[in-house]
C-alpha cells in the first residue's frame, strides 16, 4: 500500500500531520475520521501536488510549499543498521515478512525511509523475494546488502543473515565514527588556522608594513617577502581564489577518471605513514566483509566479486580481480593473494591456515578484528601528533611575522640614533 501524508485537526483543534499507509486518500480519511480528526490535506508521500482521488483543491495562499522530497529524505547507515536488526527480531519470532515489514514501516520516522520500506514491502507482498525489492533502492541497500539476503533467503535463514548484516553495518558505522571524531579537531584547527592567516595578511599586515614603505628604507629579504604575500593576497585575491577553485574542479574530475584514479590511490599506498594506514583499513573491510558474506551463505567467486568493489582502492581492488580469476581456475585464495603483493604476510598466513582447517570464515573475522584495532590506535596516535604539529607550524609562521616586522622597526631605531 503507499504511504500518505496527511494534515488537519485533532478533537481539541489542534494542527497534526504525519505519514499513514492507506488504499486509497479516500480510506485514510475515513480512517483519521474514526480517530477523531478532521483532514484538510491528504497527498501520497514523496510526490507533489495532492493524491489522486482527493477531491480537495488548495490555491492561493493557501497553497503550501511541499519540502518533503527534499528534507528527511537521505537514509543514514545508522538507520539501516536499527531496521535490519529490528526486521530480524520480528522474523525471529515467527512474525511473517508482509508483516515483520509493515511494523517495521510504522515505526519508522524518516519520511524518505519509510516511503521506500513501504514500496519494499509492496513489492514483496505482490510475490518479489525481499532481495529483488531491496535490489531496487541501490542508494539506501547496497550490493553487499541485497546479495546476503539472496543468500539468506536461498538458506532459509534469513533472521540470521539479517542480524550478522546488522552487526557488520554497525561494525562499520562505528568505525567510521571514530576515525571521523578523531580527525574532527585538527580538521577545525586547520580551518581556524587558515582563517587567522587570511585575516593576517589581508588586513594586518598591509596597515603595519604601510609604516616602512612610506620610511623609503632597504628592507630586510624576509620583510619584503612577506609585504609581496600580503599584497598579493589582498589585491589579487578575486583571480587567486578562482585559480584555486578550478584547479580543484579539475583535480577532481581527473580522480573520476580510471587512470587519475589508479595513479592516486598507488600514490596514498606509497605514502610514509598515511599510506599503511589506508592500506590496513583496506584489508580490515576486505576480510570483514569477505567473512561476512562467506558465512551468511554466500559463494566464494561472487563474494570477491562484492568486496573488489568496496575496498575503496583500486590498487587493492585490481589485486582482488585477479584474485579471483586465478580462484576460478582452482588456486587456493591465499596463493594469488600473496603473488600480488598488496596484502600483509600474516593476513596471506592466516588464510592459509584458515583454507586449511576449514575455518577460513573464522580466520577473517581475526584479521577483520585485529586491523581495525590497528587503525583506531593509529588514528588515535596522528591525531595526538598533529597537535602540537599544527601548533609548531602555526607558532612557526607567526613568528616569522613577527621576525619580519620587528627587524625594520629595529633598524630603523638605529638609522634614527
Amino acid at each position: 500500500m503507499p504511504v500518505y501524508e496527511f494534515r488537519g485537526f485533532d478533537a481539541a483543534g489542534r494542527a497534526v500531520k504525519g505519514l499513514r499507509e492507506a488504499d486509497s486518500p479516500k480510506g485514510l480519511r475515513s480512517v483519521l475520521r474514526k480517530d477523531g480528526m478532521m483532514v484538510t490535506d491528504v497527498f501520497e508521500s514523496g510526490k507533489k501536488g495532492l493524491a489522486k482521488g482527493d477531491t480537495k483543491k488548495a490555491g492561493g495562499l493557501q497553497r503550501e510549499v511541499d519540502l518533503s522530497g527534499v528534507v528527511g529524505t537521505s537514509v543514514s547507515m545508522e538507520e539501516v543498521a536499527i531496521a535490519t536488526r529490528q526486521l530480524a527480531t520480528l522474523l525471529g519470532a515467527g512474525i511473517p515478512l508482509v508483516d515483520s515489514l509493515t511494523a517495521l514501516v510504522e515505526q519508522v520516522e524518516n519520511k524518505g525511509f519509510k516511503r521506500i520500506l513501504s514500496e519494499v514491502k509492496s513489492n514483496v507482498n505482490e510475490g518479489q523475494s525481499l532481495a529483488t525489492a531491496l535490489e531496487k533502492h541501490p542508494k539506501v541497500f547496497t550490493n553487499l546488502f541485497v546479495n546476503m539476503i539472496r543468500a539468506g533467503e536461498s538458506s532459509g535463514a534469513l533472521d540470521v543473515v539479517l542480524l550478522r548484516l546488522a552487526d557488520f553495518t554497525e561494525g562499520q558505522s562505528r568505525l567510521r565514527n571514530k576515525i571521523l571524531s578523531a580527525l574532527m579537531y585538527p580538521a577545525i584547527m586547520i580551518l581556524v588556522g587558515v582563517g587567522i592567516m587570511v585575516i593576517l595578511f589581508t588586513v594586518v599586515i598591509p596597515r603595519i608594513t604601510l609604516v616602512f614603505k612610506n620610511a623609503n628604507a632597504q628592507l630586510p629579504l624576509q620583510t619584503r617577502m612577506l609585504i609581496f604575500a600580503s599584497e598579493t593576497a589582498r589585491d589579487w585575491w578575486f583571480i587567486l581564489l578562482p585559480v584555486v577553485v578550478v584547479g580543484v574542479l579539475v583535480f577532481r574530475r581527473w580522480l573520476a577518471r580510471p587512470a587519475g584514479r589508479a595513479w592516486w590511490d598507488r600514490a596514498v599506498l606509497k605514502l610514509p605513514v598515511f599510506g599503511h594506514l589506508v592500506r590496513m583499513l583496506a584489508v580490515a573491510r576486505f576480510t570483514r566483509t569477505l567473512g561476512t558474506l562467506l558465512s551468511s551463505g554466500v559463494q566464494l567467486l561472487a563474494a570477491l566479486d562484492i568486496v573488489k568493489n568496496i575496498v575503496n582502492n583500486t590498487v587493492i581492488a585490481r589485486a582482488l580481480e585477479g584474485a579471483r580469476e586465478s580462484i576460478r581456475e582452482g588456486e587456493a585464495v591465499a596463493i594469488p593473494l600473496r603473488r600480488s603483493g598488496e596484502f600483509p604476510p600474516i593476513v596471506i598466513h592466516m588464510i592459509t591456515i584458515g583454507e586449511k582447517s576449514g575455518q577460513l570464515e573464522a580466520m577473517l573475522f581475526k584479521v577483520a578484528e585485529s586491523y581495525e584495532t590497528q587503525v583506531e590506535v593509529r588514528v588515535g596516535m596522528l591525531t595526538t601528533l598533529l597537535e602540537p604539529l599544527m601548533i609548531l607550524i602555526m607558532g612557526g609562521v607567526v613568528g616569522f611575522i613577527v621576525f619580519s616586522i620587528l627587524m625594520p622597526i629595529l633598524q630603523l631605531n638605529q638609522f634614527v640614533k
